[in-house]
């Protein structure tokens, strides 16, 4: 089975566990439900949705 790969922050590098950044969708600036994406990206789940990116992890 292959090492699954952490995904970080494209600004700050770090895990969504570790961020400190300010975490608003990418595409629609919604503060809410936003989670890291596999892209290194903050997404609200319907913009996650309509670009078929997935989450960084299954939390």
């Amino acid at each position: 089975m292959a090492a699954r790969q952490q995904v970080l922050c494209v600004q700050c590098d770090k895990t969504e566990e570790y961020c400190t950044c300010d975490k608003y969708c990418t595409i629609c600036k919604s503060l809410e439900r936003v989670r890291l994406a596999a892209d290194g990206l903050y997404y609200c789940p319907e913009c996650r949705e309509a670009c078929d990116v997935s989450w960084a992890s299954s939390q």
